[in-house]
């Protein structure tokens, strides 16, 4: 269970939303249940059109987040993570700031979405 704040000069204010951990549920399918304007095109991670900033909100280590191959791919190339965030992605379980949202998989744990 965790609360998913998305906040965005789209949007007139912030808004926190209830996720049901475990579910296996995207960010981008969660934010399209509540209306949040994420800009999204093919929703299978290939063209980079929802890049989002994810912070972790507890103070204690953050979930080890997997990357898919696609994702890896186009944030590097779009210049949002380096070569070291994946590597201590994959081997430190210190996840990259930012993400796709057609990607990420909401865990149980409280996080702020910046786009």
């Amino acid at each position: 269970m965790a609360n998913i704040t998305f906040s965005s000069p789209k949007m007139k204010k912030d808004l926190t939303v209830y996720a049901t951990a475990g579910n296996c549920s995207t960010l981008l399918a969660v934010a399209k249940e509540h209306k949040v304007p994420i800009e999204f095109e093919c929703e299978n991670g290939e063209c980079g059109s929802c890049p989002v900033e994810v912070v972790i909100l507890a103070n204690k280590q953050p979930m080890g987040m997997h990357l898919t191959e696609k994702e890896k791919t186009v944030l590097k190339l779009a210049g949002k993570i380096t070569k070291q965030q994946i590597e201590d992605a994959e081997l430190k379980d210190i996840p990259p700031p930012w993400r796709l949202a057609c990607q990420f998989i909401v865990r149980n744990e409280d996080i702020l979405v910046k786009f």
